[in-house]
């Protein structure tokens, strides 16, 4: 079950306008940058965010109707900020995994007490490279 709607609520008022700042640089973290299905406005959403080989792999906090994660499936495409590197991704796909398995050590502990186990797959454009900016 992910987090309650006002959880996010609050943490969208708050707590992302820190972690915004601060996820591009730490490990596991991340920032989305994706734009309104109806607005065309650009968003930035901190994730959870692990690499699996070629793969980006973001846990769902809260749940596949998220609209950052409506946005990214509509647009087909995002890019992420990530240790410090901009990254260019396409083909989202879902993907449900109750053990939790692309989460490491105590990431997957947390995971496992918020009862998340939805994740979105994320692959780099073929051939592109990481991107500065």
């Amino acid at each position: 079950m992910p987090l309650p709607y006002w959880v996010g609520h609050f943490n969208m008022r708050i707590t992302n306008r820190i972690m915004n700042r601060l996820a591009p640089r730490l490990p596991g973290f991340g920032v989305v940058i994706h734009t309104g299905r109806t607005s065309h406005r650009t968003y930035y959403t901190p994730v959870n965010v692990f690499r699996r080989g070629d793969h980006f792999i973001v846990a769902l906090i809260y749940s596949q109707n998220a609209d950052w994660v409506k946005n990214v499936l509509a647009n087909g495409s995002c890019k992420i900020v990530t240790r410090s590197r901009v990254w260019r991704l396409t083909n989202p796909q879902i993907f449900h995994d109750p053990q939790r398995t692309v989460a490491v050590g105590p990431v997957q502990l947390i995971l496992r007490l918020l009862r998340v186990s939805d994740f979105l797959d994320l692959r780099p454009e073929e051939f592109a490279q990481p991107q500065q900016e």
